[in-house]
């Protein structure tokens, strides 16, 4: 899948949510709530990651991994959407400032 297409499905599945959130509480998450589910999706991915490194038990823990990653990605791909983000501009750009500094302390420039 592309970038795009993930994100158009993150969105379709956020919309199914909407409606469930209104049913349930009366009105649908705001992006405050969104990303506060998202801090708990990485409480939890952080003891699946554990599990993996043999520091906790936990049955099926590559299920869970998998599972865990891509529900974080939905929780950005959404916040993305919903602050009217370019998350795939924002990646490119952010990964070009990461390698030039990277690079920079790697391979000082000689004067």
């Amino acid at each position: 899948m592309q970038l795009n297409q993930l994100i158009q499905r993150a969105k379709e599945i956020r919309a199914k949510y909407e409606i469930l959130e209104t049913k349930r509480y009366g009105k649908s998450w705001t992006p405050s709530q969104i990303a506060e589910g998202f801090v708990g999706d990485m409480g939890d991915l952080m003891k699946i990651v554990m599990a993996k490194q043999g520091v906790r038990k936990m049955d099926d823990v590559d299920s869970k991994l998998a599972h865990e990653l891509a529900d974080c990605l939905w929780s950005v791909l959404i916040l993305s959407d919903k602050f009217n983000v370019d998350i795939e501009k924002a990646f490119s750009s952010t990964m070009d400032h990461l390698e030039t500094t990277i690079d920079g302390i790697l391979e000082p420039k000689k004067e």
